[in-house]
């Protein structure tokens, strides 16, 4: 089973395009987990809207930020996704820009309509 660390602005997207997460998740990757950092939830809840974050909590395990990288969102997503081989749900370009750089996978939307696994 995969586990994937979910964005603020990677969620968004998929809220906002409407995607049934779980099947999009299921076609894409296979079997899933969601991981949520305290960050992430933060920046969510600030930016509001329709955003179905219950069911965000409900479906993700919340994961405990590094200590040793800093308050930065993105740092915390990168040293998880590089330590444990976890993709990130993200359309923030200068997050996958590192992401790639490392050597390792992301999620995005494309087209408003389903998950790309890149």
């Amino acid at each position: 089973m995969i586990r994937v660390l979910i964005d603020a602005c990677g969620w968004k997207a998929v809220m906002d395009a409407g995607i049934n997460i779980d099947q999009a998740l299921l076609d894409t990757v296979g079997v899933t987990n969601l991981a949520l950092l305290p960050n992430v939830l933060k920046e969510l809840e600030a930016i509001g809207g329709n955003l179905m974050l219950d069911m965000l909590k409900a479906k993700s395990e919340i994961v405990e930020s590094p200590e040793d990288v800093g308050n930065h969102t993105d740092d915390q997503l990168l040293h998880l996704s590089i330590e444990n081989k976890w993709p990130i749900l993200t359309v923030d370009s200068e997050l996958k820009r590192r992401i790639s750089q490392s050597n390792l996978n992301w999620l995005e939307v494309i087209g408003n309509k389903h998950l790309r696994l890149v």
